[in-house]
């Protein structure tokens, strides 16, 4: 067969299609193309290109043939493809789209399967990885696509680790916080990936890339007020309501946000800020954390959080936005946070001991009260103790600030921060 007449047929299948609507245009190369499996070519294609100007490798496994199902050659594509990926420091994207495997392969399959989650770990912390959810994806696929640092969903596609595709629905993985974003369509799961792919650094030695500065644009929220406009992508909406993560740009750098929505944060709360706050750790991209909190549900959920935030050591900015006492405060906003610094709102309240504590200490009889005097108690507490300008002159955050000029504190500060650099004990990885 000629080239051309190899190429034509490659070219028409639905992997191929994926990643041109992937890269951006005539910038896409494929990596050995024309490797066979059986009697046709390997069930997946592979390549490198461009993503809205930053360099990316991608592979999309080809339901056209065979139904994607993974073979040793496809596995070989794969392996060569993160190979080249951890050679030159590039994020990759995985687009998923498989029956399964090629069961008459047997052992050799299997093994061939596991080297490539085996490659695929090698990258983590290295290179961002993105799993784009297509088709089915189950089984070790699911293991595969799901130690991605961020899993995409089009309504069509199906995750999940039952060999029989039980489960695993678009809607499932979003209400278990495994889909960092779901789409209508592969269309626009693709498209996020573009945009997520964007805010993120080449690798956990370069820089984020910088784009255009954008001014804010208010919706209202918090965010709106100090990111450049339109540019947060926030990232598992619809799970654990009580914190909103995501990433956005601040005059064109990225930043990672972290924001609590006054309520008590549960397990998932707490797993889903941490999540955020090890990728931003791992790859040096700041993190600014919006806190308003009532608490914690339990001890298990406060420690996980705890950690994330006491090991990172990237750039940790927190604003106290609504209330901050005690062991949120603490967790998230004071000395357990090893914050670089704690900005508050004029209108914030402040105090590392809970308002009901401070009372106990201050004037016990107050809590002999009836329901309504005790209420009471507490809120001259909060008026008297825990105002901003309170919490600034005891030390226990740098600055107050209006919303109207939070933009600006927050760009003086990571400009300030720039160039952090904090050494930590040698260990291999922290036990919590």
């Amino acid at each position: 067969m000629s080239i051309e007449k190899a190429k034509a047929e490659l070219e028409n299948t639905k992997a191929f299609r994926r990643l041109e609507a992937l890269f951006d245009e005539g910038t896409f190369s494929q990596i050995a193309p024309f490797t066979k499996s059986g009697d046709g070519y390997a069930e997946a294609a592979a390549g490198y290109g461009e993503v809205n100007g930053c360099p990316v490798y991608a592979f999309a496994q080809n339901s056209d043939i065979c139904g994607g199902a993974m073979s040793k050659a496809q596995a070989a594509k794969l392996i060569k493809m993160y190979d080249l990926a951890l050679k030159t420091g590039t994020p990759v994207i995985g687009l998923y789209d498989s029956i399964g495997a090629r069961i008459n392969e047997g052992i050799e399959m299997m093994t061939a399967y596991g080297e490539v989650l085996n490659h695929s770990g090698k990258l983590a912390g290295v290179v961002p990885q993105i799993s784009v959810i297509l088709g089915p994806c189950q089984g070790t696929a699911a293991l595969l696509a799901g130690c991605a640092d961020f899993v995409i969903m089009s309504e069509d596609g199906k995750l999940t680790v039952k060999t029989n595709g039980e489960g695993g629905s678009a809607k499932s993985n979003k209400e278990h916080g495994v889909s960092a974003i779901t789409a209508k369509d592969e269309f626009a799961a693709i498209e996020a990936a573009k945009n997520l792919v964007e805010m993120l650094p080449q690798n956990n030695l370069s820089d984020p890339y910088t784009s255009e500065e954008m001014p804010p644009i208010s919706d209202g929220s918090v965010i709106s007020d100090f990111t450049d406009g339109g540019s947060f992508v926030e990232l598992f909406e619809g799970y654990a309501d009580a914190a909103t993560v995501g990433f956005a740009k601040i005059e064109g750098d990225t930043v990672g946000v972290v924001k609590t929505n006054g309520d008590v944060l549960d397990r998932r709360a707490c797993e889903k800020c941490s999540k955020i706050i090890r990728f931003c750790d791992a790859y040096s991209i700041p993190v600014v954390t919006l806190a308003d909190a009532k608490g914690f549900e339990c001890v298990k959920a406060a420690t996980k959080l705890t950690a994330a935030y006491a090991e990172a050591t990237t750039v940790k900015i927190t604003v106290v936005t609504g209330e901050a006492y005690g062991a949120f405060y603490m967790a998230c906003a004071g000395t357990g946070a090893a914050s670089d610094l704690t900005i508050a709102l004029d209108n914030a309240s402040v105090s590392p001991i809970a308002p009901e504590a401070g009372i106990i200490i201050m004037d016990p009889k107050k809590l002999k009260t009836d329901a309504e005097g005790r209420k009471k108690a507490v809120e001259e507490f909060k008026a008297n103790e825990c105002s901003a300008m309170r919490a600034a002159e005891a030390g226990h955050i740098d600055s107050v600030t209006t919303k109207d000029e939070l933009r600006k504190a927050l760009v003086s500060s990571i400009d300030m921060l720039a160039g952090k650099r904090e050494t930590t004990l040698p260990k291999k990885h922290s036990t919590i």
